[in-house]
C-alpha cells in the first residue's frame, strides 16, 4: 500500500534525518535527545480519540492498551512516561522536531517504511467499513454512489485515495471525506451524514460495543491486513532496540497477554499480538 507525504512534513524528516547524519549519531540517540543511560522520560504521542489503543477514559486520565504497554515498558527502564495527545496529520512534525520520542497508538506500518524507525510488528490490524445496521448497505457493491469516511491521514484513508490499493472501489463511491477523530465520524454516520466509516478493526469493534443494533460491520471486508509498530524519528534505533526488546521481555513473562485480556471487551486479542 502507498502512503504518500506531504511535502512540507517529507522535507522536515528529511532534514530531521540529515542532521543526524552529519551529527555522526548513527545508530544512536539523535542529536539533542539524552543518551540511554541519562534518560528519565519517555514522550508518546498518540491520538486521543482512538480507543482501544490510546483514550481518555471515563475518570478524565488517558488510557488505552498501547498507553499501557508504553507505561509497564518505562516501568521497567527506570523512565517516567508522558503521554501527549497529537493531531494525528501533524504526527511527523511532532517527531522531527522533537517534541515526543516515538508515535505509539495503532501506527500502521505499511507505507510508512522509508519514513520512520519502526520496532518489529508487535499487532495485526485489519481495515473494515462500518455502516448503520438499518442502511440497507449489506455488499461492497452497494457503496457506489454513498459517501464514505476515513480519519484523516489515516491507513484507511491511503488505502481507498487514488494511489491506495483499494482505489478502485474508491472510485464507485459518491464521494471519499476525511474526518479528525473517528468519534467524530460515527456522530456523522449516526445522523445519517455520511453512509459509511472506513477504519481499523480494534477501533471498530470498540466504536460499535453495545451499539450493535444500530451499526454494522461489513461481511465483505477487511480490506487489507496490516500491522502495529511503533515508530521512532528515522534512524533512531538505539531507542527502537531497547523498547523492542523490553516488549520481548513482557511477552515471555505473560503481561502482554494479561494486557490483552484486559482489554479483551474493547476489541483486542492476543491472538492479534504477532511479536515474538
Amino acid at each position: 500500500m502507498k502512503r504518500r507525504l506531504t511535502i512540507i512534513a517529507s522535507l522536515v524528516l528529511t532534514l530531521g534525518l540529515a542532521v543526524f547524519m552529519l551529527a555522526g549519531c548513527t545508530g544512536s540517540e539523535p542529536e539533542g535527545q539524552p543518551s540511554l543511560e541519562d534518560r528519565t522520560t519517555l514522550v508518546v504521542g498518540f491520538d486521543q480519540d482512538f480507543p482501544p489503543y490510546g483514550y481518555v477514559g471515563d475518570d478524565g486520565e488517558f488510557t488505552g492498551f498501547d498507553l499501557d504497554l508504553a507505561k509497564e515498558v518505562c516501568e521497567r527502564l527506570g523512565w517516567e512516561v508522558e503521554y501527549k495527545p497529537i493531531n494525528w496529520d501533524t504526527k511527523d512534525l511532532e517527531i522531527s522536531s522533537g517534541a515526543i520520542d516515538c508515535i505509539w497508538n495503532g501506527f500502521t506500518i505499511e507505507g510508512r517504511e522509508d519514513a520512520y524507525t519502526f520496532t518489529s510488528p508487535y499487532m495485526d490490524n485489519s481495515q473494515v467499513v462500518v455502516v448503520k445496521a438499518d442502511s440497507g448497505i449489506a455488499t461492497l457493491e452497494d457503496l457506489a454512489g454513498k459517501t464514505v469516511m476515513a480519519q484523516v491521514d489515516s491507513a484507511a484513508f491511503y488505502l481507498l485515495d487514488a494511489e491506495g490499493d483499494q482505489s478502485e472501489l474508491a472510485a464507485t463511491f459518491g464521494k471519499l471525506m476525511t474526518v479528525a477523530d473517528y468519534n467524530s465520524a460515527f456522530m456523522e454516520l449516526e445522523s445519517g451524514a455520511v453512509n459509511a466509516v472506513a477504519m481499523d478493526l480494534p477501533v471498530a469493534k470498540f466504536q460499535i460495543a453495545g451499539k450493535e443494533s444500530l451499526f454494522t460491520i461489513l461481511e465483505e471486508t477487511p480490506l487489507s491486513a496490516e500491522h502495529y509498530g511503533v515508530g521512532f524519528l528515522l534512524g533512531n534505533t538505539e531507542l527502537r532496540d531497547q523498547i523492542e526488546a523490553t516488549l520481548l521481555e513482557m511477552v515471555a513473562d505473560g503481561t502482554v497477554e494479561s494486557l490483552c485480556e484486559k482489554y479483551a471487551d474493547q476489541g483486542i486479542s492476543y491472538t492479534m499480538w504477532i511479536l515474538r
